[in-house]
This record gives structure tokens, sequence and C-alpha cells, in this order.
């Protein structure tokens, strides 16, 4: 419940000039590594009046890279006998909207869930949308040209920002399309990586996907994996509803679970405009 005028309060209190504030004051205080240290603070805007959710519902039926059930849900109390209810939950990090960490692809000693600066996991959102080149070609790989032609519709993209592939996959999540085509091959779209080699270069912090890869379904070694999470970046897969936000001028807020070592987890994703 909020008192009458509380709402204006709060909203003035929660603008992102303020609360980015407290968020320097959390990295200030050590919580960074080098990697990120080299990032620039990206620039932010002051207020937002429309929060977007850019998470699928993770159920047991949804679709993962291994093809094993995302979750298992086992009531363990229930509240007409135990008073209060309780769930086990058993899942592997990487499964519906979920974070891919440096240490997902390196060795022992880089970030892990808990390791990824706070500061780093409220950013800048661009959008690149190759939804017409996916549909031709299933297993499109976002090259630097769809980059520089970013750049010049919508100006630079913003250093220590997210950067999401719109590739329409996410409204095939209820098929098996999402997955595979027709002969049971990987097929879906990624990023290539001298596209996330020119994004290393302009300082972004993290790349998205709404698909099951940040590489494309037919890559044959991961390029993607082995040399954007090893250089100190963060990557978001399946990522829902991209269409409702816009190309730029969004903030993604990453909200994932901080487990010690954690190569990855399941994630709410958030973004204010």
């Amino acid at each position: 419940m909020c008192l009458p005028g509380c709402m204006d309060s709060v909203h003035a209190r929660l603008s992102r000039r303020g609360f980015f504030r407290g968020v320097g004051g959390l990295a200030a205080a050590g919580i960074t590594t080098a990697a990120f240290q080299a990032m620039p603070a990206p620039a932010r805007a002051a207020t937002f009046t429309k929060v977007v959710d850019l998470t699928h519902t993770l159920t047991p039926e949804f679709p993962t890279f291994p093809g094993i059930p995302a979750i298992e849900i086992k009531p363990k109390y229930a509240i007409d006998k135990d008073g209060y209810n309780l769930n086990i939950w058993t899942l592997e990090e990487h499964v519906g909207t979920h974070m891919d960490t440096p240490l997902h692809f390196s060795k022992a000693g880089a970030p892990g869930l808990d390791g990824i600066p706070v500061d780093s996991l409220v950013v800048p959102l661009v959008v690149v949308d190759v939804k017409a080149k996916a549909a031709a070609e299933p297993n499109y790989a976002v090259t630097p040209e769809d980059i520089a032609a970013f750049e010049a519709a919508n100006g630079a993209i913003p250093p220590g920002s997210c950067v999401a592939m719109n590739s329409g996959w996410a409204a095939k999540v209820g098929s098996p399309d999402f997955r595979n085509d027709s002969a049971g091959n990987f097929a879906f779209p990624g990023f290539s990586k001298a596209a996330t080699d020119l994004l290393a270069e302009k300082n972004v912090a993290g790349i998205a996907v709404d698909t099951l890869s940040l590489d494309p379904g037919n890559s044959p070694d991961f390029a993607v994996h082995y040399s954007w999470l090893p250089s100190g970046h963060w990557g978001m897969e399946c990522v829902a509803n991209l269409d409702a936000v816009p190309p730029t001028g969004a903030t993604l807020v990453v909200g994932s679970p901080k487990v010690k070592n954690g190569t990855g987890g399941p994630s709410r994703l958030i973004a204010l405009i």
C-alpha cells in the first residue's frame, strides 16, 4: 500500500540518475574486475516511463540446448499440511532466459555469477533487428556490416551497453523450430565472431540473443563463446519481447542470481524505457 503522493516520491528516488549513483558506490567498494574496469561508464537517461519484461517463463517444457527438461519442480511442503508452500528445483545453470558468464568458457579464476560487477548489469540496451535476414537464413550470424548499418541509422553504440540481436526467434519458443530444422539439426541465429570482436573494440559489456546460443545453430566451434566470454564479457540467451523495446534509449536491468562460481543462471531481464 502507498499513501497519496508517495508514488511520486518513489519515482523521483528511483530515477536512473539517483539509482546509478548508488550502483557506482558499490563499484567503488571493490565489486569489479580488471576486464570490467576497462569499460567506460555508459551514459544513461534520468527517468523512465515504461517497464518491459524480457524474460520467458521457465517451465519443464522450455527448449534447452541439450534437449533435457529445463527444470524439475517438486513440492516439498504444502500449506494445508505444513503451513506454507515450498518446492525443490532441479535444473542446469543454462536454461530459460539466462546469463553466460566469462567462467562458462574459461578456466577457473574468470568471473562467475558472483564476480560480475553490479554496475555492469544495469546498462544501455541496443537492439539490432535482423528478423528479415533470419527468416531467409535460420542460421544467420550478425555481421560487422549489420553493426555498421545500425550505427548509421541510430548513432554510435554506447560503451558499456548490451547489444541484443532481435531475430524474431522468441515467437518460435512453443514449436520445435526454436531449436531444430526439419532434419533435426540445430538451426537458429546468433552472432558472428567478427561482429563480437567489433563490439569488444567498442567496449560493449554484454550481448544478448533471442535464441538458444550466442553462436548460430550450425556453429562448428562456438567461436563467439570462446572469444567473447573469456575476454571478460557476459551474454544473455533466450531473451523475450525484444519487439517491445526501441533500437536505442532503453536501459537493461539484468537480475541474475549471485551464486559463487556460477557459470550462468536463469535471469530476470527488465527493460526501462
